[in-house]
């Protein structure tokens, strides 16, 4: 069913082209296409929703920018419902925020909520085999950072964790939206340099919470999984909050 979309009183009208590309999508919900399928000609197109050639055309642009159409030209060419990648999706919502100066504490106090839930939901359902990887992953920062390069380095492989627990998640939703904030922490960590100076504390306590949270998945204990990435997370936004607000000291001081 597709969402219903609400607008307020003060948003400007949707131009007729982006009304089109809207009611596309519904149909295409409604017809229960899949990534792949093709869909109708132009000149179906102009049938089936009354407009002329220049706004289907630009309709299908708009579609076309968001990832969810794709043309083929030539012999068996024409438009195909296409399915939005991860990627594509995450680098779409992070342009929203890209001028909403995001601070440490607006991402930790969502993760602060989600994140014990996913390891909760998880303890007892992986694999060893994944397991071992979440391990490896943890083994690649076995001592703590000598230069900054090094802390920026570590800090992303230490969000790599997170990234792979979230890409574990039977809840789509719950896996997109904590694989989008352990990203876009990355990018604000390197942008804003909150790695410099190195930090041995948020290292070490980082690192022996992941240790005891991949024991507790193993051991399939729920209870302690949630306990420790709820400590996990509540240590790491304090930390890193020190960080930002001496980044913010030194930006003053320069």
């Amino acid at each position: 069913m597709p969402l219903v979309t609400t607008r307020s009183k003060d948003e400007p009208r949707l131009s007729r082209p982006v009304r089109v590309a809207e009611a596309i999508k519904d149909w295409v919900v409604e017809k229960g296409l899949k990534a792949g399928d093709r869909l109708p000609s132009e000149p179906e197109m102009i049938e089936q929703f009354g407009m002329a050639k220049g706004t289907i055309r630009e309709a299908m642009r708009i579609l076309e920018a968001q990832g969810l159409v794709r043309t083929r030209t030539g012999p068996g060419g024409g438009s195909f419902v296409h399915e939005v990648s991860k990627q594509r999706a995450r680098a779409l919502l992070g342009n929203y925020f890209y001028f909403k100066d995001l601070t440490i504490a607006d991402i930790y106090e969502l993760r602060c909520t989600l994140e014990p839930q996913l390891a909760a939901s998880l303890a007892g359902k992986l694999s060893d085999e994944f397991l071992d990887k979440l391990e490896e992953n943890i083994a690649s920062y076995p001592e703590p950072a000598r230069t900054a390069d090094e802390e920026r380095e570590q800090h992303i492989a230490s969000l790599r964790f997170h990234a792979l627990l979230a890409s574990q998640s039977c809840n789509k939703l719950l896996g997109f939206l904590i694989d989008f904030m352990t990203n876009m922490l990355a990018d604000l960590t390197v942008y804003r340099k909150l790695y410099n100076p190195p930090n041995a504390e948020l290292w070490q306590k980082g690192r022996d919470y992941q240790v005891h949270l991949v024991q507790a998945l193993r051991d399939g204990d729920a209870k302690a999984a949630h306990q420790i990435m709820g400590d996990h997370m509540a240590t790491a936004q304090t930390l890193m909050s020190l960080q930002e607000a001496e980044m913010q000291k030194r930006f003053i001081s320069e």
